[in-house]
């Protein structure tokens, strides 16, 4: 099965752009609740991923509290401590198992690069899940 299916379409995906402040971020997660997100450019290009974690290092390595000196400061200036790996809209659904034991989500990008949505690892459970039970039910009908 195609991954299209499980698309969230980046129109419903709250992204930061990577040349916004630590501060944008910081209001735009804790809104939107998510202790992660997809960094993307200007041109809409998928740069990585920013996470909490992240931000919670730069914040106690580099000792700024306050709101205001976060405004200064750009995202692209944050260490990541890990990106989550992109797939492509064509790959197929086994493609991205491995990835969601790691990864909350998968970034979904089209043949030039640009972040066109993103597949969260509860849809790719949920496939699984239904896949396995499927397979339950046909073994208990032969019995």
């Amino acid at each position: 099965m195609n991954i299209a299916f499980f698309l969230i379409p980046k129109h419903e995906v709250a992204t930061i752009e990577i040349e916004s402040t630590v501060r944008q971020a910081l209001e735009k997660m804790e809104h939107h609740k998510y202790t992660s997100v997809p960094l993307i450019d200007d041109k809409g290009k998928y740069k990585g991923t920013l996470t909490e974690g992240d931000l919670l290092w730069f914040l106690k390595k580099e000792g700024k509290m306050d709101l205001q000196e976060l405004e200064n400061v750009r995202l692209k200036e944050v260490p990541r401590r890990h990106d989550n790996k992109a797939i492509s809209i064509y790959a197929e659904m086994g493609s991205i198992l491995l990835q969601a034991t790691e990864q909350n989500f998968v970034p979904v990008i089209d043949d030039h690069g640009t972040f066109i949505g993103i597949i969260r690892r509860r849809e790719i459970i949920e496939f699984y899940a239904k896949s396995v039970f499927k397979a339950g039910e046909a073994g208990n009908e032969q019995s």
